[in-house]
């Protein structure tokens, strides 16, 4: 039974991420009837004096999520239209650039939402029609050094809030790492909007590197059972699987969410 607390830019995710908590089918196919391909452009605030890495990441997760959970992406809202034609397309796709100075301030103008005055989460469209604003900053070649945020609050508190924890296996530049961060926050409240919680606590996630061995444990609970289910009962974990555009092989775990 699907639960009320499912947005719509988040209830064509459930089928896909939470099969055993709703009554709905997952679509065949993974491209827009229409052959648009939509997408959520996250801007990066990166000032010649950058912020950290894991604060860029945090507030890429906010930002995606922010948006979806709008009350401008609801049924009434300006965004539903452009919203739910994005999030039923089936890949929610999303795309990093950066930005800086006057740069930023312009993109403030485009439809959005803004976290931490570190990144703007705009609302989706097609890719080949973004603002001239949006167009002229670069997507390839975004990366910030790593950094050692110390551990997450849940990590010491498992009430504190989730965490978004990065494969260890993989690398990613931040650009990369922002668009899989922001899946993992929609994905996670998917699944706690469809048995009953607040998806608004994934608003709240902690970006953190994983270790290999917490890695290990929970990319072997999601190959024994695909859909997901085992891992969530047993760890709270939701994966985020990449569809191979950019950097990974399709189907590379690169991130997830545990909540």
């Amino acid at each position: 039974m699907t639960s009320v607390a499912l947005t719509p830019a988040l209830a064509p995710l459930a089928a896909r991420v939470c099969p055993w908590l709703v009554d709905t089918v997952a679509p065949d196919q993974d491209e827009p009837e229409d052959g648009v391909v939509r997408a959520m452009t996250l801007i990066l605030r990166l000032e010649r004096d950058a912020p950290t890495r894991t604060a860029v990441l945090e507030s890429a997760a906010a930002a995606a999520l922010a948006l979806c959970l709008d009350e401008r992406a609801g049924p009434d809202g300006p965004w539903f239209d452009a919203v739910t034609a994005w999030a039923g397309a089936g890949r929610i796709r999303k795309l990093s650039r950066r930005a800086r100075t006057a740069h930023w301030r312009a993109v403030q103008e485009i439809d959005g939402v803004t976290v931490g005055e570190l990144v703007r989460a705009l609302v989706p469209g097609p890719v080949d029609d973004v603002p001239h604003e949006v167009r002229r900053l670069q997507i390839g070649g975004t990366d910030l050094p790593g950094d050692e945020p110390g551990p997450p609050l849940s990590a010491c508190s498992p009430s504190a809030g989730p965490v978004i924890w990065l494969s260890p296996e993989v690398e990613q530049t931040v650009g990369k790492a922002a668009a899989q961060v922001g899946h993992a926050s929609m994905i996670l409240a998917t699944v706690l909007a469809a048995e009953g919680s607040d998806p608004a606590r994934a608003l709240d996630a902690a970006v953190r590197p994983a270790s290999r061995e917490d890695w290990a444990r929970w990319t072997e609970a999601l190959a024994a059972d695909p859909d997901g289910r085992t891992a969530w009962d047993e760890y709270g974990v939701a994966p985020v699987r990449d569809a191979g555009f950019t950097e990974v092989a399709p189907g590379t775990v690169t991130c997830v969410a545990v909540r």
